[in-house]
Order: C-alpha cells, then sequence, then structure tokens
C-alpha cells in the first residue's frame, strides 16, 4: 500500500511540475509575441545597471526576450532543469528560482556595462543547473549526486557562458544566476540540523 501510495504522490509531482514548466515557457513565448506586436515596449522592463529604480525590473527581467531566438534558446533547458528542479517540491522550487532571479538581477544590476539593457531566463537556466549541480552533495542523497552529474553530462557545456567571450550575451547574468543557484542548494537544503526547510 506504501508503495502505491508513493507512486501515485510521485506521478502526481510530475505531472504538476511538467504542467507548471509547460505553463512557464508558453507564458515566455506569449510575453515575447506580446513585445514584438507592441514594438518592443516591454524591453524597457529589462535591467539597466546602477539606477535605482532598475531595481524594479529585477523580476521581470527574467521573463522577458529580446527576441523569438532569445526566447527559443532558452526554452528546452528551461523546461528541462525546471521539471527536475520541480519533482523535489513546488514551495522549495519557488524559493531557488527566486533566490536565483534576485541573485543574478542584482549582480547584473552591479556589474553590467552602463547604457546596456539586460533581460532573459538564461540566467534562471544557470541558476538551476547550479542548483541541480550541487543539490545531491548538499543533501548527502546519491540519485541527487547522479542528478547532478547527468546534469553535467547534458549540459556542462553552458559554463562557458559565464565568460565574458561575446560583446552581446549579458555573462554577467549567466554567472550571477549560477552563484545563486549554488546559494539556494545551501539555503534550501533537504532538512537536517540547523538547515532551512521550505
Amino acid at each position: 500500500m506504501t508503495g502505491i501510495r508513493n507512486s501515485a504522490t510521485a506521478r502526481a509531482r510530475a505531472v504538476t511540475a511538467g504542467a507548471l514548466m509547460l505553463g512557464w515557457v508558453a507564458l515566455l513565448w506569449l510575453l515575447e509575441g506580446v513585445d514584438t506586436a507592441t514594438g518592443h515596449a516591454l524591453d524597457p522592463y529589462g535591467i539597466s545597471p546602477r539606477e535605482p529604480a532598475e531595481l524594479l525590473d529585477v523580476v521581470p527581467s527574467a521573463f522577458l526576450h529580446s527576441g523569438w531566438d532569445h526566447v527559443a534558446s532558452n526554452s528546452v533547458p528551461l523546461l528541462v532543469l525546471g521539471f527536475i528542479a520541480a519533482l523535489a517540491g513546488l514551495r522549495r522550487f519557488a524559493c531557488v528560482v527566486l533566490t536565483v532571479i534576485v541573485t543574478g538581477g542584482l549582480g547584473v544590476w552591479l556589474t553590467a556595462p552602463p547604457h546596456t539593457v539586460t533581460l532573459g531566463a538564461s540566467g534562471v537556466v544557470f541558476g538551476l543547473f547550479g542548483y541541480l549541480l550541487v543539490r545531491g552533495f548538499v543533501d548527502r542523497r546519491p540519485l541527487d549526486i547522479v542528478v547532478g552529474v547527468v546534469i553535467a553530462a547534458l549540459y556542462g557545456s553552458i559554463l562557458w557562458g559565464v565568460l565574458p567571450t561575446d560583446s552581446g550575451v549579458s555573462w554577467q547574468g549567466h554567472l550571477f544566476g549560477l552563484v545563486g543557484g549554488v546559494v539556494a542548494a545551501f539555503v534550501f537544503r533537504r532538512p537536517r540540523t540547523g538547515a532551512v526547510t521550505v
């Protein structure tokens, strides 16, 4: 009976995680459609560095993109990594994502070149990558360690994105998103003595 209950719970979590991520990706495409239809009226909600008013754009900037190619390049890794991360529970997932968005956004705000506007979900992608990469080691869970190794094998090449090799790509968003994901793995680790639980 316990095995059946556990199987049903795992199935329900998978369905919920899948629906969440499909909805999220659909929202990104919808927003890009609105942005295109309005002559890129949403682009100003990206982050312009070191302007105090721009701190309000830290969260919305993670849901906006600079074109169809941009949103397309983020969609699959966001869908895959987000689904895997969300399987552990939506409350923890929400806390992890918020940590990644705020850490990545503040990093961009502090370090991006002047007169630039940064937007896109790639910081979240890097954050989820970092989170999944180290979560198993932090939680000391063998299955999650295996998941991290598989994630590293599949997506490890994205780490080149934290290097300042392309002036048109926000390596700052990638780097600080990654940092946010690693921080989140420690802050929201599975319950142990002195750990934060969500």
